[in-house]
C-alpha cells in the first residue's frame, strides 16, 4: 500500500507542479510578498496530498515560540517535507539555497520568484557576504530567513556538521534565531521514493536573542538544542 500511495503522490505532483509553476511565472510584476503568498499554495497542496494520499500528518510543538517579528529559522534538514511544512508554520519566508536549484524546470523557475538567497557554494567568502547582505535585506523587508545549517539533507539519525552562516547573520542583523527540529526523515527519507504513513512532529525552540553573542555561541546553542530535541523525538 505504501508503494501505491507514494506512486499516486508522485503522479499527481508530476502533473500539478508544472501547471502551477507556469501560472506562478505570471506573478512576476507583483510585489515580493504577494508573489510569495501565491507561490506558497504549492506547499499547501503538497501537505494536503501527503495527508490524504500518503497518510502523513503534522504535529507542531512550540508554536508559541515563534517571534512576531521577522526571524532567522535554523532547521534540521532530512527530507523535502520541511521545505513545504515550514511555509505552513512560519510567516512569509525566503530560503538560503544552492543556486543550481533555480535552474530546475518549472519548480526552480517558480522558486526564483520567492526572493530566495541563492548561493554559489564555490564562491566562499563572496557567498558569505551575499548571505549577510541579502539576509539583512530580506529581514528588513519583513521576511523570515530559513537556513538549513547542515547545508544538505542528512539521513535520518545522522548528525551533519553545522555551518556558521546562519549564526553570522544573527550576529550581524540582531534578528532572533529560532531552532527547529523534526523527525520527517523517519517517514519520508532522504532521496526516498517511499512515504510512510504517520505523524511527523515539528518542534520549535525558544528564540535565541543574538544580542551580545558571537556567531560561534549562537551556532553552538542552535546545534545543542536541535540535537537534544532530536533525541526526544526519536
Amino acid at each position: 500500500m505504501t508503494v501505491i500511495r507514494s506512486f499516486l503522490y508522485y503522479l499527481v505532483q508530476l502533473i500539478w507542479v508544472p501547471v502551477f509553476a507556469t501560472v506562478v511565472l505570471f506573478t512576476f510584476p507583483l510585489k515580493p510578498h504577494t508573489r510569495y503568498r501565491f507561490a506558497t499554495f504549492i506547499a499547501t497542496s503538497t501537505m494536503w496530498l501527503l495527508r490524504v494520499v500518503c497518510g502523513i500528518r503534522m504535529e507542531v510543538r512550540g508554536a508559541e515560540n515563534i517571534p512576531k517579528q521577522p526571524c532567522i529559522v535554523m532547521c534540521k534538514h532530512q527530507s523535502a517535507w520541511e521545505t513545504f511544512a515550514l511555509q505552513r508554520v512560519f510567516s512569509d519566508q525566503v530560503w538560503v539555497l544552492k543556486r543550481e536549484l533555480l535552474f530546475l524546470p518549472f519548480f526552480g523557475w517558480g522558486l526564483a520568484l520567492t526572493s530566495p538567497i541563492a548561493i554559489d557554494r564555490s564562491k566562499g567568502k563572496q557567498a558569505m557576504r551575499q548571505l549577510l547582505e541579502q539576509g539583512k535585506d530580506r529581514l528588513d523587508n519583513g521576511f523570515c530567513v530559513v537556513i538549513f545549517p547542515e547545508g544538505t539533507r542528512m539521513p535520518y539519525g545522522v548528525r551533519g556538521k553545522y555551518k556558521i552562516g546562519g549564526a553570522l547573520l544573527g550576529e550581524s542583523s540582531g534578528a532572533p534565531v529560532v531552532p527547529v527540529a523534526h523527525n520527517a526523515g523517519k517517514f519520508w527519507g532522504r532521496n526516498s521514493f517511499l512515504k510512510h504513513p504517520g505523524t511527523i512532529v515539528m518542534s520549535i525552540g525558544q528564540p535565541i536573542d543574538p544580542t551580545g553573542l558571537k556567531a560561534e555561541e549562537i551556532s553552538r546553542r542552535v546545534e545543542d538544542w536541535i540535537e537534544a530535541e532530536m533525541i526526544k523525538l526519536d
